[in-house]
């Protein structure tokens, strides 16, 4: 099974694996809690920022990444 987008795509978008693993599993906590909150009201949470055929929250995170909508703050 492949997986999409490409490993070596979004390794390109962070400097290193570890950026990368943090901040997919942020982004997807972000969208989890986003489709939990839905029917309660606005919520505070953003979300997903790609059209995905995805329903898992760690696969559309890496699809952001790679499609640049999720920007590597690395402070100063």
């Amino acid at each position: 099974m492949m997986i999409d987008p490409p490993i070596e795509t979004v390794l390109e978008r962070t400097n290193e694996r570890f950026t990368l693993v943090v901040l997919a599993a942020r982004r997807a906590r972000q969208i989890n809690a986003y489709f939990n909150q839905l029917g309660d009201g606005i919520g505070g949470y953003i979300p997903p920022q790609v059209h995905s055929l995805s329903r898992k929250p760690l696969s559309i995170a890496f699809e952001e990444i790679a499609a640049d909508k999720v920007v590597v703050d690395v402070g100063e």
